[in-house]
């Protein structure tokens, strides 16, 4: 079987619908043959226009009754609105059965049925009959599985095709894609050098691979492949705000707060994002007052946001500015109080103010909302280790170490707190531990429990 679609669109089409257009305006007069009329209505159904498809169709029918070709539109349409069952039944009715769009419909009808085997079935013979054009009869069966996420049906037939010819780079972009789906990255990145091979010159194939190795966290690699991009195309807006994504990940402060910057002259859309990844890149370097600009200028273009005041927040907290940063969390929680970590924000900020009452409220209500936070259950230890409620410290010591046994000096606390309750046994074993892990170890045990020098604790 020939693969041969029933139309095809240029400037001669397009010239076909301005006068079909003028036609309607009563501006001109004339006749449309079929394959015009094809034309119009793949112009409009590519648009998204289907009222005009169905308009320049049933014009069609009334100037072509029967006709088979504008009957396949017409189920066209109604797999573009959704029709599936209509679509069905006007590819049913069809005489003609053999022309590679209509069968290709029928398959796509069925897949959106559901109807998988009878799909797979119509599938089937037309992969029987095989072409010098296999490869891309696969790839047009693949993208209608692909339409409903039946990848696993998409990746066989694109594999398939790839054995056919394995050049076809519209066929590889679908073929990496896929294997994506499925997390077979290092397939994906073997697939899209395989495009570069081809085609060194292939953009998106380059930045394909960039975010590929930044899923694998290889910034390194992915940096080189965003750079790649935009050597090809230096007005590649997507390419470039990634790029600067990853130099932020590579701690390469200056040049992502550059490529930021060139983003923005790119594009005006989403200014005051670009502002909080500035900003981000300056908290980071510690240069506060920089970062403060930028979440402001965010701030003043979209006020509503949260980032923007946590932002200025961390900033003025990391300055042990604490009243100055309140106003800016409370803005925070006033959009979001479901914000597990901008109620930390706000505890952190009372125990500079040594409002310890209000402070413990704040993580209390953090860790109702969140409970997935060690450092946060330790911050509460400790709070509670200061007022001597030395179980409510330890159960708190407890739950943040058997969430990252990797906090600083935890086993240390947690001996104390076993000493403070008179469980000597459990402090020994602790405290062993947190020697091992710091040298300093002994020396704090005895600064926050003076009184183990009289007991036998140090000796064990």
């Amino acid at each position: 079987m020939n693969r041969k679609l029933s139309f095809q669109l240029d400037d001669e089409s397009n010239d076909t619908v301005k006068r079909y257009e003028q036609f309607l305006s009563g501006t001109a007069t004339g006749y449309f043959d079929v394959e015009e009329l094809e034309n119009i209505v793949e112009y409009y159904l590519r648009r998204g226009r289907t009222k005009d498809c169905t308009k320049a169709l049933d014009l069609g029918l009334q100037l072509h009754p029967n006709n088979n070709a504008l009957k396949t539109k017409r189920a066209k349409i109604y797999l573009a609105t959704g029709d599936d069952q209509k679509a069905f039944r006007v590819l049913d009715s069809l005489t003609e059965t053999t022309d590679y769009e209509v069968i290709l419909l029928r398959i796509e009808v069925l897949v959106k049925l559901q109807r998988l085997q009878e799909a797979q079935i119509i599938t089937n013979k037309l992969l029987a009959d095989e072409s010098d054009d296999m490869d891309n009869v696969c790839l047009d069966i693949a993208y209608i599985y692909l339409g409903q996420a039946e990848y696993a049906t998409a990746l066989k037939l694109l594999e398939k095709g790839d054995k056919f010819n394995n050049q076809n780079a519209e066929l590889l972009y679908e073929l990496a894609f896929c294997n994506e789906q499925f997390a077979n990255f290092d397939e994906a990145i073997a697939i899209n050098t395989r495009i570069v091979d081809l085609d060194p010159f292939a953009n998106e194939a380059w930045f394909n691979l960039g975010q590929l190795y930044f899923a694998r966290q290889d910034f390194s690699k992915a940096l080189d492949c965003y750079d790649y991009a935009l050597a090809i195309d230096e007005n590649d807006s997507l390419t470039c705000i990634q790029k600067a994504h990853v130099q932020f990940q590579l701690d390469q402060f200056n040049e992502a707060i550059e490529t930021y910057q060139e983003y923005k002259k790119m594009t005006s859309y989403g200014a005051w994002q670009t502002d909080i990844f500035i900003a981000e890149c300056y908290e980071k370097m510690e240069k506060y007052e920089e970062s403060i600009q930028y979440y402001r200028q965010s701030l003043k273009d979209h006020p509503e946001n949260y980032d923007a005041l946590t932002g200025i927040a961390i900033c003025l907290l990391e300055q042990e500015k604490f009243v100055e940063s309140m106003p800016y969390i409370k803005g925070a929680l006033e959009l979001n109080d479901e914000a597990a970590d901008a109620w930390v924000y706000l505890a952190e900020a009372n125990v500079g103010i040594d409002d310890v009452d209000t402070a413990m409220a704040a993580y209390l209500k953090s860790i109702s909302l969140d409970p997935n936070q060690p450092d946060t259950l330790m911050a509460i230890a400790n709070i509670y280790l200061e007022k001597n409620e030395f179980e409510s410290a330890l159960k708190f010591y407890l739950a943040g170490k058997d969430q990252d046994s990797t906090l600083e000096l935890i086993n240390l606390f947690i001996a104390v707190s076993y000493f403070k309750l008179g469980d000597i046994e459990n402090a020994i074993i602790f405290l062993r531990i947190a020697v091992l892990d710091s040298e300093g170890a002994a020396g704090l045990f005895l600064e926050l429990c003076p009184e183990a020098v009289d007991s036998k604790l140090l000796e064990n």
